[in-house]
C-alpha cells in the first residue's frame, strides 16, 4: 500500500487535432467549465495533423481562467531546453501561475530525425534529459547571480542570462517507464507521468519503489514526487472490464490506484464532452470523498496513540479541495455548539415574467430545538448540501456569462465578418451548447439522488418532514419540465441564430425556479440533516 498523501487532481488529455481547431479549444475550455483541474495535450511536432502544442497551450490559457495546463509530455529532442524554459516561464507569468512542464526523452526517432532532431539511444536520451532539467532549472533561478553554465554532452549553455522566473514553482513531470528514467525521476523530477495503457500489472508498484529509492539516495523524500497517470476507458451501464463500466466502478478503481499505488493525479484521455462531464461531475467527487474518508480513518489510530494529542478537543476533518465553489465560512461554520450553518437566502430577484409555482404554498418543517447542541460532524452534512448548491449556483451564473459572450460575439462577427470573429462565434456557440447540456444533466442527477436516497431517509427518520419532502419532489418535476424547455431552446438555437432570445428566456426561467428551490431546500433541510444524523 502506497499513499503519498497528495491532494487529488483530475484532468483531461485532449487530442490537439487541427481538423477542427474550434472544437479542440472548445473541449479544453469545457474541461475547465465542468470542474477539472488540469488540461494537457500531447506534443508531437512532427505530426502534421496536430496543432503545435505550445501555441495551443498559449491560446487555451487565454481562453480559460482557472485550469492548469501542460504538455503531456513535451518532446525535448525538438525543443531546446534553454528556449523551452523561457517559453514555460513566459506562459506561466501570462496565465497567472497555471503551467506545469511534462518532459519526455523522445520516442519516435525516425520522425524526430526527419524534423532535424538528433537521434539518440535510450541511454543518451536519459542523459540528455537530465542535462535539460539542469538548464531549465538554472534559467528559472533568476535570483542567483551570474549566468547559466551547463557544459553537457548534449546541451551547452555558456553564460546565458537567467530568467524570467515563472509565476510559481513550475513542477517538472517525467514520462518514464524504464529503470534509468525512473531513477532520474526520483533524483530530479517533481512528478512521474506514465500512461496506464503502457503499463503491465505490477509496473506501478515497481516504478514507485525505484523512484522512492532514488529519491532517498538523493536526499529527498518519496513524497516530493507526485504520481500522475494518464487513463482511458469507457462509461457504460454495466461493468465490462477495467475502467469500462458505470461511474461508480470508475470511482472504486481509481480509489484503489490512489490508496494502493499512490496515484494522486488522474488525466482522462478523451475528446468526448460527455466523458469529461461524467469524469468531472460523477467520478472525481466520489474518488475525493472515498479517499478522504479512508485517509481520515487511517489517521484516527495515530491520533489516539499520540499522547500529545490526547487532550485536544474533537475537530472537524479538513475538507478535500473540490471543483465546486467552496462553502463560505460566514454561512457554513462547523464549530461545535449551536447550529451555525446558515441557509442561502432567496434574494427575491426574478429574471422571467413566468412563474412555475406558488411559493406562498410551500410547507415548513418542525422548528429546531433552540437548546440542542450540534457536533461539527453533524453540522458538516448541512454545510455539504450548501456547498453542492453553491456549485450549481456558480455554474448557472457561468451559463449566463456564456450567453452574453455568444451574443457579443455574434454582433462582432456580423459587423466585421472576419475569419477570427467568425471562428470565435462558432466556438462560443459550441461551448455554450455543451455547457448547457452538461448543466441540465448535472441538475437532473442531483435531484434523482435526492429523490431516491435522501428524501426517503428524511421521511423515515422524521415523519413531520413529509409535507416538505413531498413539495421538494413536486418542484423537482417542475424543474425537470423547465430543463426540457432549455433543451428545446438549445435545439432551436443550433438551427437558427435568431434563437438566442428564446434560449436566454428559457435559462432565465430555469434560474428563477432553481435558485428559489435551492434556497427553500436549504431553509428546510440543513438543520434536520444534522439533527437526524443523515450523511
Amino acid at each position: 500500500m502506497s499513499d503519498y498523501g497528495h491532494d487529488l487532481v483530475f484532468g483531461s488529455f485532449v487530442t490537439p487535432s487541427n481538423g477542427d481547431p474550434d472544437r479542440t479549444v472548445g473541449v479544453a475550455v469545457l474541461s475547465e467549465q465542468v470542474g477539472l483541474d488540469l488540461v494537457t495535450f500531447q506534443d508531437h511536432p512532427y505530426q502534421p495533423a496536430f496543432l503545435d502544442t505550445w501555441t495551443l497551450l498559449s491560446f487555451v490559457a487565454a481562453r480559460t481562467n482557472r485550469v492548469h495546463l501542460a504538455a503531456n509530455v513535451t518532446n525535448l529532442p525538438l525543443r531546446p531546453p534553454a528556449v523551452l524554459a523561457r517559453s514555460v516561464a513566459s506562459l506561466d507569468l501570462l496565465s497567472g501561475g497555471r503551467v506545469s512542464l511534462g518532459l519526455g526523452a523522445g520516442a519516435f526517432w525516425d520522425a524526430i530525425e526527419a524534423m532535424g532532431g538528433r537521434r539518440l539511444t535510450p541511454g543518451q536520451g536519459v542523459r540528455a534529459l537530465e542535462e535539460a532539467i539542469e538548464v531549465i532549472r538554472q534559467l528559472w533561478d533568476a535570483e542567483t547571480r551570474g549566468g547559466v553554465r551547463v557544459d553537457g554532452e548534449f546541451y551547452r549553455v555558456v553564460g546565458a542570462k537567467r530568467g524570467p522566473a515563472p509565476a510559481h514553482a513550475v513542477p517538472i513531470w517525467l514520462g518514464a517507464y524504464k529503470p534509468r528514467m525512473l531513477q532520474l525521476t526520483g533524483r530530479r523530477a517533481d512528478g512521474w507521468l506514465p500512461s496506464l495503457g503502457y503499463l503491465q500489472p505490477g509496473d506501478l508498484a515497481k516504478g514507485n519503489a525505484i523512484i522512492d529509492d532514488a529519491a532517498q539516495q538523493a536526499g529527498r523524500a518519496p513524497q516530493d514526487v507526485r504520481r500522475l497517470l494518464n487513463i482511458s476507458g469507457q462509461f457504460s451501464a454495466v461493468g465490462r472490464g477495467p475502467l469500462n463500466g458505470p461511474a461508480e466502478q470508475w470511482a472504486r478503481e481509481l480509489v484503489e490506484l490512489a490508496l494502493g499505488e499512490g496515484v494522486s493525479t488522474f488525466i482522462l484521455g478523451s475528446d468526448d464532452p460527455d466523458d469529461l462531464r461524467r469524469f468531472a461531475g460523477e467520478v472525481a467527487p466520489a474518488v475525493r470523498e472515498l479517499v478522504a474518508a479512508e485517509r481520515e480513518r487511517a489517521a484516527a489510530p495515530e491520533r489516539t496513540r499520540d499522547p500529545d494529542r490526547a487532550a485536544e478537543p474533537e475537530r472537524a476533518a479538513e475538507p478535500e479541495p473540490v471543483a465546486a465553489a467552496p462553502v463560505r465560512a460566514s454561512r457554513a461554520s462547523v464549530t461545535g455548539g449551536a447550529f451555525a450553518v446558515v441557509p442561502t437566502p432567496d434574494d427575491g430577484v426574478r429574471r422571467s415574467d413566468q412563474q412555475v409555482w406558488d411559493e406562498s404554498t410551500r410547507p415548513s418543517g418542525p422548528a429546531p430545538d433552540p437548546d440542542r447542541a450540534y457536533t461539527p460532524h453533524e453540522q458538516a452534512t448541512g454545510a455539504h448540501l450548501v456547498q453542492i448548491h453553491d456549485g450549481l449556483r456558480a455554474e448557472l451564473a457561468q451559463i449566463h456569462d456564456l450567453i452574453e459572450q455568444v451574443a457579443a460575439g455574434e454582433i462582432d462577427a456580423g459587423t466585421a465578418r472576419s475569419h477570427i470573429n467568425t471562428m470565435t462565434m462558432r466556438q462560443n456557440r459550441w461551448t455554450l451548447g455543451v455547457y448547457c447540456e452538461s448543466y441540465c444533466r448535472i441538475v437532473t442527477t442531483h435531484h434523482t439522488i435526492e429523490d431516491q436516497s435522501l428524501f426517503p431517509r428524511l421521511r423515515a427518520r422524521d415523519p413531520r418532514l413529509g409535507p416538505v419532502v413531498d413539495r421538494l419532489e413536486q418542484e423537482h418535476h417542475v424543474i425537470h419540465d423547465v430543463l426540457e424547455g432549455v433543451d428545446r431552446a438549445l435545439v432551436a438555437y443550433v438551427g437558427s441564430p435568431d434563437g438566442l432570445t428564446e434560449l436566454r428566456a428559457a435559462v432565465d426561467l430555469l434560474t428563477d425556479a432553481l435558485l428559489s428551490h435551492l434556497s427553500y431546500e436549504e431553509r428546510e433541510l440543513v438543520e434536520p440533516l444534522a439533527r437526524l444524523g443523515i450523511a
